[in-house]
């Protein structure tokens, strides 16, 4: 990370200008030149000067204390995980950039991705795909390996189509990248992707200055597939071990619903069937 950098002041201002003055108790009088709160305010707010606050905000002062943060995360209503990236921006020195690692599949892994009876892929910490089974490709095509969901989500527009709740699916996604890059935004694939998608896709640039954080987790996910309609599944995020950031993706439904009957349709199509003769030989080697 280069000394330019002020991804703390970057971080602060995003914030301020997502928080209302309703939203903090504070009256509105007259017109407002500026979206969310004005410096002075969070200020006030977090009971530390005008002066001290703008340093931070431009760059000129990068070593806030514990208590500061903890103040300034209170005032722009940051939540557990974001008062955290918070605080990992006030640490963060200036460093050499680290030569990138290439992202692998452990063999073990790789296994267990192609017998799982469930649609389950592998994402690296770019949200590239690394492995996928064959029911995650029956789920979407791009869930292939060398697809980037970031990519996939934004930029295509059958992948689009899978989503009925796009925008909160986007949201999403990218504050999970922002979590698994961390600081490390000045990285190539990072500005590859960045870059890319800042000048492809107005909703990516929006989010992106937005600076939303969320941990890399599962949840509900909605799907309108073209083949069997409506879908919801269980979407887990599991961190392998021993990886900066990789993680196993299992898309799973609740048993006896018409989601399983559905994925279970999918799965009809997508797997090939078991000979008889493989399945006899299989039982008599048990």
């Amino acid at each position: 990370m280069t000394d330019e950098q002020n991804l703390l002041g970057d971080y602060l201002r995003a914030r301020r200008e997502l928080v209302t003055p309703e939203q903090v108790g504070l009256p509105v009088l007259g017109l407002r030149r500026v979206p969310g709160l004005r410096r002075e305010e969070v200020a006030m707010l977090a009971g530390i000067s005008a002066d001290y606050y703008l340093r931070l905000e431009q760059g000129r002062d990068r070593n806030p204390s514990t208590q500061v943060l903890d103040a300034l995360a209170r005032v722009l209503r940051l939540d557990e995980g974001m008062t955290r990236y918070l605080h990992g921006l006030a640490a963060d020195k200036p460093r050499r950039p680290r030569r990138p690692r290439k992202e692998t599949v452990p063999p073990g892994l790789a296994k267990l991705v192609a017998g799982l009876p469930f649609p389950a892929f592998v994402e690296g910490r770019h949200l590239d795909v690394l492995a996928a089974n064959p029911l995650a490709t029956a789920l979407s095509p791009r869930l292939a390996v060398g697809g980037n969901r970031l990519r996939d989500v934004f930029l295509d527009p059958a992948e689009r189509a899978l989503f009925p709740d796009w925008e909160v699916a986007t949201q999403v996604l990218v504050a999970g990248f922002r979590q698994s890059i961390g600081t490390d935004v000045d990285d190539a694939r990072s500005i590859e992707l960045v870059g890319e998608l800042s000048l492809a896709s107005p909703r990516f640039r929006q989010l992106w200055a937005r600076h939303d954080v969320t941990p890399l987790r599962g949840g509900l996910m909605r799907y309108d597939h073209p083949q069997v309609g409506p879908l919801t599944l269980n979407m887990e995020k599991l961190v392998v071990t021993g990886t900066d950031n990789v993680m196993l993706v299992v898309c799973h439904p609740d048993p006896g619903t018409d989601d399983a009957d559905k994925l279970a349709l999918l799965a009809s199509a997508a797997l090939p069937a078991r000979s008889p003769d493989r399945g006899r030989r299989q039982s008599t080697e048990q």
